[in-house]
């Protein structure tokens, strides 16, 4: 289901400089496709392989000026990237207002379009200070997954009434391989922050194992007291028991170095 405003598409033919040939929108859209369908998330960051996405949008979308795409994700901040300085102008708007077509076509899963934003009702706050931009003309695309809704697409125009239902049609298209794209980025990128998050725990541990020895080898204490000591003076000194662990093999480190330079001193 989408919520289209139909509008002709003459403000494309202005927005062409130049004498030079359009475009076939078909052949566009191919390729974009194409290049989604090689898009290598695995050499990429994350927030790279969404900006690449939104690139493709604007060579597969007839009219599109500009785009800018808004992942989600549970517990973490909304992850937005945009092609152009503009998209950015536009998208802080929609978010400082907690108000756009971005946001609709996330919320409610179906697409969205205006081709007057100046006078648009269902952003009462954000049409008409993006129009005041110069940016006129909207298409918001959920990207949708059998997992449900990862984001949503925004691509934008500087004309009115530019994305007429051809458009809308072509961004729908789109917008299905785009979000398959989105996911398995998404998912490499959540696996190499578990990877990242695994070997910190691991050196983390060994730490504190160190200082537990060290600890016990002073005291006499069991393990269990040892890392009593431990966590204790994490609390006192809010600290993670982590650093404190640390500080504990540092500070050996150093008597030790300081004993040995006493015992065994260079040679003259």
């Amino acid at each position: 289901m989408t919520d289209r405003e139909p509008g002709g598409n003459e403000a494309t033919q202005g927005a062409v400089g130049g004498t030079a040939e359009p475009s076939d929108p078909d052949d566009d859209l191919t390729q974009s496709l194409g290049s989604l369908s090689r898009l290598a998330t695995a050499h990429l960051a994350l927030e790279d392989t969404l900006t690449q996405v939104a690139c493709f949008a604007v060579r597969a979308i007839p009219g599109a000026d500009g785009a800018g795409l808004t992942l989600l994700e549970e517990n973490r901040a909304d992850t937005i990237v945009s092609t152009a300085d503009f998209v950015t102008k536009v998208d802080k708007i929609q978010y400082s207002l907690g108000e756009g077509p971005c946001i609709s076509a996330a919320a409610e899963g179906r697409t969205f379009s205006s081709g007057s934003l100046g006078g648009e009702q269902r952003w009462p706050r954000f049409g008409p200070r993006v129009a005041r931009l110069g940016v006129h003309s909207v298409l918001s695309l959920p990207l949708l997954t059998p997992d449900g809704v990862l984001g949503a697409m925004n691509v934008y125009a500087y004309g009115k009434a530019i994305f007429d239902d051809h458009a809308v049609n072509i961004g729908e298209l789109f917008a299905v391989p785009a979000a398959i794209a989105v996911q398995n980025a998404l998912v490499l990128a959540q696996a190499k922050r578990l990877a990242s998050n695994l070997q910190a725990a691991l050196v983390s541990r060994a730490v504190i194992d160190q200082a537990m020895g060290i600890v016990m080898s002073r005291t006499g204490c069991s393990a269990s007291e040892a890392f009593d000591r431990l966590r204790t003076r994490s609390q006192t000194e809010h600290l993670k028991v982590s650093a404190v662990a640390q500080s504990v093999v540092d500070a050996a480190v150093r008597r030790a170095r300081a004993r040995r330079a006493i015992e065994d001193p260079p040679a003259p």
